[in-house]
């Protein structure tokens, strides 16, 4: 497979040092522009990712009679909520690029308004499963069907206005699945519940509540009952933590780095990423905690050193879903060898993320088996060479970092993603003190 003719990187390492912020949080940046727009009056937000993602979210509403001013290059955003049922019909298909929470969570948006609409995406996302969103959407009564070969997208999604709200046991733990279920039952009659296998991302809990809709939760189980009204308000939108984890881990695998990354997001549901790093011998501190926005934030200051391989418990692993392609070039710098598991998850993302990342660290002279669950890291010494991002923007980030602990350059292809979730990375890769350079071309590489 070969990267699309656009950008590559060149990574010539660096040793992180300073202070630096992170784009905003791609989740909530997501779930900020959908409750804002279902809601009744004006709801203003500060920090909003102005990636290629979450526009694709926020340009679906402009597409559905949403109005919106910005977002400028702060990330603010003001957005002139219609209420739960004044969207309207959007004259095409609404495109959502690459971005599968854009379309899992629309889905479920969708399945109760009094129009029909289709949902598609650029051919990275139309290779995507979205049988796990449309078939317990369906049990709800939603009229929702997936045209693609095997479940795949466009979705096309007719009225239905009988849903029902029902309690849902998810058997595979997924934040988007659970979202996308809770979104259908504000239009649901009854009560609509989720049960999830493990804990994941709480961030359309938290911000239901930040926009005034009442929900409850007992354990593992979340509910809401349908027909409620959500009201506008005024958002800030932490630092985004799967974004920190690049410089995370950049100044972790260096001895002498000491980083700083501000105001980053740690929710509970967040911090598997965290987690893994810390038990690795990362040296990480969180410091001036506090609340914005409703989530937990800190500043993270890490200081480099050695870190050692691990079996990563599989309890992290939906706790830090976002979070492994930069795990394991931390994997691929520590000293032993480090087994991940139960992480099939990875296969389905923007790109296969355990093959694609294998194939990379392969090329590097590092010692990784992909399984069919996971993968096996020895690490080592790590080579210079060229890598292929596969249009993913994880992995592309994931090689760029790992420059600072090669011994020759790394070049990375198919780097144009990065802009559906961090445009400013280069910036930021150059205030922590990170030689990296892009290149646009027009012909193929890989």
């Amino acid at each position: 497979m070969s990267s699309q003719a656009g950008e590559r990187l060149v990574a010539r390492g660096g040793l992180p040092c300073g202070r630096v912020r992170v784009a905003g949080d791609k989740s909530i940046s997501h779930r900020a522009a959908m409750f804002g727009a279902l809601a009744e009056g004006e709801t203003r937000i500060t920090g909003f990712l102005a990636g290629e993602d979450c526009l694709a979210t926020l340009t679906a509403f402009r597409r559905m009679g949403v109005a919106t001013e910005g977002p400028d290059t702060g990330g603010n955003l003001r957005i002139a909520g219609v209420g739960l049922d004044g969207l309207q019909p959007p004259e095409e298909p609404l495109a959502m690029g690459n971005s599968g929470t854009s379309m899992r969570l629309l889905a479920g948006l969708l399945a109760g308004q009094h129009f029909p609409t289709v949902l598609t995406g650029d051919a990275s996302l139309r290779n995507r499963p979205m049988n796990r969103v449309a078939e317990p959407l369906t049990r709800m009564g939603a009229r929702i069907r997936a045209e693609g070969e095997g479940g795949r997208p466009p979705l096309r999604i007719e009225p239905a206005p009988d849903l029902k709200g029902r309690h849902h046991v998810l058997e595979v733990a997924s934040a988007q699945v659970k979202s996308a279920l809770m979104l259908a039952g504000l239009y649901a009659d009854g009560e609509t519940c989720v049960t999830e296998p493990a804990p994941t991302r709480d961030h359309t809990e938290r911000m239901l509540a930040a926009f005034g809709y009442p929900i409850s939760r007992d354990g593992a189980t979340v509910c809401l009952d349908g027909g409620g009204r959500l009201g506008g308000t005024d958002l800030a939108i932490p630092g985004d933590l799967s974004s920190a984890t690049f410089f995370l881990v950049a100044a972790a695998i260096i001895p002498g780095a000491e980083l700083t990354i501000e105001e980053v997001g740690i929710n509970p549901t967040r911090r598997g990423g965290l987690d893994i790093l810390r038990a690795m011998g990362a040296d990480i501190r969180e410091a001036n905690p506090r609340t914005l926005g409703g989530e937990p934030v800190a500043d993270l200051e890490v200081r480099g050193g050695r870190l050692h391989g691990i079996n990563i418990p599989t309890q992290t692993v939906p706790l830090a879903i976002d979070e492994f392609p930069a795990l394991f070039v931390a994997a691929a710098a520590a000293e032993g060898r480090t087994v991940l598991r139960e992480a099939e998850e990875l296969r389905v993302k923007e790109s296969d993320r355990i093959q694609v990342m294998a194939y990379g660290l392969q090329a590097l002279g590092v010692a990784a088996e992909p399984l069919a669950d996971g993968i096996v890291i020895d690490g080592g010494a790590m080579s210079g060479g060229k890598v292929d991002a596969h249009g993913d923007h994880r992995v592309a980030m994931a090689f760029a970092v790992a420059s600072v602990v090669a011994e020759g350059p790394i070049e990375v292809t198919g780097a144009e993603a990065i802009r559906t979730s961090f445009p400013d990375f280069l910036d930021v890769v150059e205030r922590a003190g990170l030689r990296v350079a892009t290149i646009t071309e027009g012909s193929n590489h890989g």
